[in-house]
């Protein structure tokens, strides 16, 4: 889900003083439920950049690795023998 913070210190006699979250204050709940809703609707459009690096930059990671491994579980999920129910 998505987090946004606010975290006040203050300085008081040479000493830090803080954490405090601005944020905790009823003001901000309905704030907070529409970026959860936001969130939702976002996440069922399925994965997008950037939720992640971009493809060319994932090379350096275990991805290319795994892929490959499920590479025998892809489909064409347009092709028609694939198609389980035309709505």
């Amino acid at each position: 889900p998505p987090r946004v913070i606010a975290l006040g210190f203050q300085l008081s006699e040479g000493r830090l003083v803080g954490p405090v979250d601005l944020f905790d204050d009823p003001g901000f709940d309905r704030a907070r439920q529409i970026a959860l809703e936001v969130a939702d609707y976002m996440r069922a459009h399925g994965p997008f950049e950037p939720h992640r690096l971009p493809l060319e930059e994932m090379e350096y990671t275990t991805l290319p690795g795994v892929l490959e491994k499920l590479k025998e579980r892809f489909f064409d999920a347009e092709a028609k023998e694939n198609v389980v129910a035309q709505v």
